[in-house]
């Protein structure tokens, strides 16, 4: 509905309306404002000013002018997928969601890139190409929902990322509006490496904090000659744990990697894509490789030895692309199959080195003991990606607060074992305090520092991503007139 058949008196609401075209462009009603409260972290809810929805990237850049001239937080926003909080409003921002700009721009094949706008939803990239014979590689669970302006954002990897590497190793340039207004190309004609600083690379997981994405240039993979999968039972966690780092130890770098545990496996058998996983097991691993065809049945040959050789209950090659399609759908949702074996769940995100995956496991395992409560874990176990998803009952009183605690002393251990807090989910405001388990003051400050020349006056997305100032590290300038915005 357009602002003029309402009335507001909301000055900075109704100039904002003037910069944005096209119909049902702007929200701020109360009852609208609920839907961007929070993103895929949900555990937090705080109230945007208003969300804003530009079709391209002048109206960002005269939504962004308005914002910094008038002192107004604000953030950009996609399809709030994301997991850390990262695009919660904290201070009553204005919300820019970029949802509108998702348009397909280019296609090169010749030269293997693609341009998109960033409210192009990931999976749709590769659906758009694959008849072509060619696909976008990362591929994270939420593919089929989240935008690759998020991605950027978060530098979101997935199943396929111990091949193929995250976001950042699959974007070649980036047209960014930073916080004064200005638009700026950076990586032109899909050339990244230009003299200088690598601002790609800087740009590309910052999680909206530097500059808003408004235009992608993303590189563009061949479909592989071959591809085969192999699922492996195991009666002990510590088994397929081991039988991750030999299957690397034999020189084979799998397009994926991946292991649930048995809470997971009964969340998954219990939800919308089950398989026919034993419910007795411990760990399962879902191994997959692709490439050349000549070579990969070897390959496969010396996986299935490798999971001999560590005790497996039972290991197989899937038949068809049909059985290979329904055990990834059951792996890839298996975060929203938590929901049928308990009623809230809280996801982590840490990495390790994967010869410590016993280790980490058990220590896990004695958090879940000590805390009363289950922690299943899926993850990818090629590159030690650690999701121990912590399920609780927000209905419980303190079940909550156990939850987020039990979730910071898994990163606690995956940072004690040289690891990190995450690895593709973001930091956000979920796991800001938790940076100090891995960066000391000075390291903070000299990134709070890059933060200070992109974005001066904090205006965009303030409170994301370092430690509270004055806790940690001390930060020049604060946010300037915030709006506290309810929280419920």
């Amino acid at each position: 509905m357009a602002l003029k058949t309402i009335k507001t008196n909301d000055v900075h609401i109704i100039n904002l309306e003037k910069i944005v075209t096209g119909p049902q462009s702007i929200l701020f009603k109360y009852e609208d404002l609920l839907a961007y409260d929070c993103d895929g972290f949900t555990i937090e809810r705080h109230l945007p000013r208003a969300v804003v929805f530009p079709k391209d990237s002048q109206e960002v850049s005269k939504l962004v002018q308005y914002c910094a001239q008038n002192d107004l937080p604000f953030l950009a926003r996609g399809a709030g997928t994301g997991l850390s909080g990262g695009a919660i409003p904290l201070n009553g921002e204005v919300i820019i969601s970029l949802v509108r700009m998702k348009r397909l721009l280019e296609i090169d094949l010749e030269n293997r890139l693609a341009v998109v706008e960033p409210g192009f939803v990931n999976l749709k990239l590769t659906n758009s190409i694959s008849d072509k014979g060619y696909y976008y590689a990362p591929d994270p669970s939420s593919q089929y929902a989240c935008t690759i302006g998020g991605n950027v954002a978060e530098n979101a990897g997935g199943a396929h990322c111990l091949k193929y590497g995250v976001t950042t190793n699959h974007i070649l340039g980036l047209e960014v509006v930073l916080p004064n207004g200005e638009i700026i190309e950076i990586g032109k004609n899909g050339i990244p490496d230009f003299p200088g600083y690598d601002l790609l690379g800087i740009l590309t997981g910052s999680e909206g904090t530097l500059a808003i994405v408004t235009k992608i240039t993303v590189r563009l993979l061949k479909n592989p000659e071959g591809k085969k999968t192999v699922l492996a039972y195991f009666d002990r966690v510590e088994d397929g744990s081991r039988a991750v780092s030999d299957i690397i130890s034999t020189g084979i770098v799998p397009a994926a990697l991946e292991m649930m545990d048995k809470t997971a496996i009964e969340g998954v058998e219990s939800a919308a894509f089950p398989v026919g996983h034993p419910r007795d097991i411990e760990a399962v691993l879902l191994i997959e490789v692709d490439g050349i065809l000549a070579g990969i049945d070897d390959q496969i040959d010396l996986i299935l030895g490798v999971c001999k050789s560590r005790n497996v209950r039972e290991v197989k090659v899937a038949k068809d692309e049909e059985e290979r399609g329904r055990w990834w759908a059951n792996r890839k949702t298996g975060f929203g199959a938590m929901g049928a074996i308990s009623p809230d769940y809280l996801v982590q995100d840490g990495v390790i080195p994967r010869s410590k995956l016993p280790e980490v496991l058990r220590r896990i395992n004695q958090i879940s003991e000590e805390s009363g409560l289950r922690i299943a874990n899926i993850f990818h176990a090629g590159d030690g990606n650690l999701h121990p998803l912590v399920l609780f009952d927000s209905r419980k009183p303190g079940e909550t607060e156990g939850a987020i605690k039990a979730g910071s002393q898994c990163l606690k251990v995956c940072a004690e074992f040289g690891g990190s807090i995450t690895g593709e989910h973001g930091v956000g405001i979920e796991k800001k305090e938790e940076m100090r388990f891995i960066f000391n003051d000075d390291e903070i400050k000299a990134q709070t520092d890059i933060r200070e020349v992109f974005n001066p006056n904090n205006l965009l997305n303030a409170g994301k991503l370092f430690p509270t100032p004055g806790r940690c590290v001390e930060v020049k300038k604060e946010m300037k007139n915030p709006v506290k915005s309810t929280y419920y």
